[in-house]
């Protein structure tokens, strides 16, 4: 029985309650599949390459404000006013020098939220506009991402960035970037992606830039089933293939819950969980987008129950005001969940990760696993120390 179907109280009172502290969520390592390096940025990095590049059109040059303004914009169920965010964090990564900056603080923000491998998504086709080339800005992040590692493990963090390069669906630069992807794919980038509004932009459009990818032995993901339905997820997977799904939230549609408690699989939700194809769930991004009504009922917590390959991510940490850490921490609030659920959740996702295997491997049992025991082994020290005679301490040995 998974801690969000057991019962409240359920728990012998000899065992601990293994429900994690802040403060353990934020030192448990996590990996991190689905997050947009344009929808990371720090507020004031934003304001301060706003200045360089002369970039009149934001709405607040105040960090904080600026930052506040974001949060409300991508929360306030305006379509336009959620686009609206990233056109002004787009607009400050046009540079050699930004590109540069923002990957290594990504790095660096990730690190220091106990972030152990990230695979994090950008459109090159983005950042255009001031004269470089689509090779010139995988090239300016790739170096981002390797100082943002370094400077982390100077830190005292540990953390491996992969690249996502992302084609937007509305576009037609799919094919392109797909070769971009394995161009540089023994150069920090780990598979393709393609994103954007899904209505009107079936993923099928880009059926050559898929079977490039499959030919050429690559990995990528499509964003589905975020807020179109089952048909997106349906052709992202049995028409284009894809390794992952983007979200894939909206597979709850395809199953039935019903009074007695007993769960009825939908064909497509029945393929996607016996293939253990990945779903890259972002839990408060889905609620800014309506897909849940809060966190208790976000689809994460039946999906989890029912074995699905589930993964926790940020998606945009800037405009849901979020990290990992943070991400779990709505989770065990609303599910109970426990560090065995935290470690589930990891490990999920650095099994689906787009890196070979013996790395996955690696990273599983050399990293992941001894984190999560260590963390777990708190739990037993601290029963013990409450458990023995305090006393003892205070009248010193006999």
């Amino acid at each position: 029985m998974t801690s969000q179907t057991a019962p409240k109280g359920a728990v012998p009172a000899a065992v601990p309650a293994r429900v994690p502290t802040p403060d353990q969520i934020r030192r448990a390592p996590k990996v991190l599949l689905h997050d947009h390096l344009d929808g990371g940025l720090r507020p004031r990095t934003v304001v301060e390459l706003a200045r360089e590049r002369g970039y009149a059109g934001l709405p607040e040059t105040d960090p904080d404000r600026l930052g506040g303004w974001f949060r409300q914009a991508a929360g306030s169920g305006s379509l336009e006013r959620y686009l609206e965010t990233f056109r002004h964090t787009a607009a400050v990564m046009q540079t050699r020098q930004a590109l540069v900056r923002v990957a290594r603080e990504c790095a660096e923000d990730l690190a220091a939220d106990g972030v152990v491998y990230a695979e994090v998504r950008y459109a090159p086709e983005q950042h255009l506009d001031a004269g470089l080339t689509l090779q010139q800005v995988v090239e300016a992040v790739d170096e981002g991402f390797r100082q943002g590692e370094r400077l982390a493990r100077e830190a005292g963090h540990r953390i491996r960035i992969g690249a996502l390069l992302t084609a937007m669906r509305h576009a037609a630069r799919s094919l392109e970037i797909a070769e971009l992807a394995n161009r540089y794919r023994d150069s920090g980038v780990v598979g393709f992606d393609i994103a954007g509004a899904e209505a009107g932009h079936p993923p099928t459009r880009h059926l050559d830039a898929f079977e490039y990818l499959k030919r050429e032995n690559n990995h990528f993901t499509i964003h589905a089933g975020e807020a179109f339905g089952l048909p997106s997820i349906w052709q992202a997977i049995q028409w284009c293939g894809a390794d992952r799904l983007g979200h894939g939230v909206r597979i709850v549609d395809d199953i039935d819950v019903h009074e007695d408690g007993s769960v009825t699989l939908g064909r497509l939700a029945s393929y996607v969980r016996d293939k253990r194809i990945p779903l890259e769930l972002c839990p408060t991004s889905n609620l800014q987008t309506g897909a849940a009504a809060s966190y208790a009922e976000h689809p994460i917590g039946l999906l989890r129950r029912l074995h699905f390959r589930v993964t926790v991510n940020t998606d945009n940490r800037l405009m849901s005001h979020t990290g990992l850490s943070r991400e779990f921490e709505h989770l065990v609030n609303a599910f109970g969940y426990t560090l065995d659920d935290l470690q589930w959740f990891s490990v999920n996702a650095m099994k689906s990760a787009f890196i070979p295997f013996d790395e996955r491997l690696a990273m599983i049992n050399e990293v992941i696993k001894p984190g999560y025991a260590e963390l777990k082994s708190e739990w037993l020290f601290r029963q013990t120390a409450s458990t023995s005679g305090s006393g003892r301490a205070e009248d010193g040995p006999p």
